[in-house]
């Protein structure tokens, strides 16, 4: 689910956040994004910011993901999965086909350990061909997850 189309003046922002360092959107793309939890299925027992790479994640200094998952997560007091990791540094997904997309996604990310949660909401700042949050929760149904939902702030 995505409250917001991916046009402007919605994506101007979201790049602004994700690549100028813009933190003060990410406050109220959080709340926006925990006003849609009306809308999901109450049974959300975690929730998951879509991993960066440490590469990435020390090059940008944040993960916009995780950032807007905090007012989730203070209003929910749900637990944040932290056991999946994005290990290969990918190219922005950006400009890319949704064959290049999946090809460039294939083996991203890891679960190190176990999953507890039985349904689990990815969290993400705009979703393209949903071919992150697929292969996220392909992974995640092969740990166990019964059920995951996905929130965004758009959509393109």
């Amino acid at each position: 689910m995505a409250p917001l189309a991916y046009e402007f003046p919605v994506d101007a922002a979201i790049r602004m956040f994700k690549f100028r360092r813009r933190l003060y959107y990410a406050p109220a793309f959080g709340e926006l994004l925990r006003q849609s939890l009306a809308e999901l299925p109450e049974d959300i027992d975690a929730l998951l910011p879509v991993p960066l790479h440490w590469l990435r994640h020390g090059i940008r200094g944040f993960n916009q993901a995780a950032e807007m998952c905090r007012p989730i997560r203070k209003a929910t007091g749900l637990p944040l999965v932290s056991n999946v990791c994005r290990v290969r540094a990918t190219p922005y997904q950006s400009g890319l086909s949704a064959k290049e997309r999946r090809r460039n996604l294939r083996r991203a990310f890891v679960v190190r350990g176990t999953i507890s949660a039985r349904h689990v909401l990815i969290v993400d700042d705009v979703i393209t061909t949903g071919e992150t949050c697929r292969q996220l929760a392909e992974l995640l149904r092969q740990h166990g997850v019964e059920k995951v939902s996905v929130l965004a702030i758009a959509r393109a």
